[in-house]
């Protein structure tokens, strides 16, 4: 099991890629995107089958994403390589 800090360091950002919008590990999938779906109904296991892609892990550390930021807790998202 991932601690806190290395499922944060999954989501990064590219100035490239979406403007910068917070993005699961480089690729072109925004962390907002898995959040909305999760929020509409969505279950891990229907990510992961729709997104094969994507690890568990991603999808949590989404989840822990937009915890800490409802907590008000200061996030420093890594730059992706480009």
């Amino acid at each position: 099991m991932l601690n806190d800090i290395n499922l944060l360091e999954r989501i990064t950002f590219n100035p490239g890629i979406f403007g910068g919008k917070p993005i699961i590990r480089g690729m072109r999938i925004a962390v907002e995107h898995i959040l909305g779906m999760i929020a509409s109904g969505s279950t891990v296991e229907e990510l992961l089958e729709g997104y094969p892609f994507l690890e568990r892990e991603d999808i949590q550390a989404c989840l822990l994403y937009a915890y800490r930021l409802a907590a008000h807790e200061r996030i420093e998202p890594l730059m992706a390589a480009s």
